[in-house]
């Protein structure tokens, strides 16, 4: 099924279905984080190793507040300015950031972190908040080949498999970097 509708989309999500959505960059594979069975779909749709984990997708950053409050002061003012300051064509940036117990242990795969953007994108921004929260992001592809770039690429590795919020990719021509919050590390550059 296909949708222009941030809503329905959302409620697609609250009813444990993978959803195919635009991003920044590229589409991304979307579900309800705290769905283990909607995030086993996500897997077996992309042939994903669990251990992998997978990034959390949140529209602003009060739905994150929770996982920068053990930072240091200069660094969780670094990872706010990266997502508040960021012009739409500028590559977004991930952080890698200490879990706390609401995050379900699925989604960090075999890492002690998790990892989490803040978008810019606006119908990400949308569906965020339309589901009342922060939802999965991964890359809209089968493990091993390039990430979908329209819904046409989208749909064609996935068919009638998931559901589709029809939309424009954002300005950036990378997926985002990701950097590790507590060592600085460049994981993706």
């Amino acid at each position: 099924m296909i949708t222009s509708s941030v809503a329905d989309a959302a409620q697609l999500l609250k009813q444990g279905q993978v959803l195919a959505y635009p991003t920044e960059a590229v589409w991304g594979l979307g579900c309800d984080p705290f769905n283990e069975q909607a995030f086993q779909n996500v897997l077996e749709c992309k042939h994903r190793p669990i251990e992998k984990g997978v990034i959390l997708l949140a529209g602003c950053i009060e739905q994150v507040e929770h996982l920068l409050q053990d930072l240091e002061p200069a660094i969780r003012h670094q990872v706010i300015n990266s997502w508040s300051d960021r012009v739409e064509t500028e590559r977004a940036t991930t952080w890698l950031l200490p879990a706390d117990q609401h995050i379900p242990t699925w989604i960090k795969g075999q890492h002690p972190l998790v990892a989490v953007r803040v978008t810019t994108h606006p119908l990400c921004v949308q569906l965020c908040h339309h589901f009342g929260g922060f939802v999965v992001s991964t890359s809209a592809n089968p493990a091993g080949l390039a990430p979908a770039r329209s819904l046409e690429e989208a749909h064609n590795y996935f068919g009638h498999s998931l559901h589709y919020l029809a939309g424009n990719l954002g300005l950036s021509q990378e997926p985002s970097r990701i950097l590790n919050a507590l060592t600085g590390e460049v994981v993706r550059a």
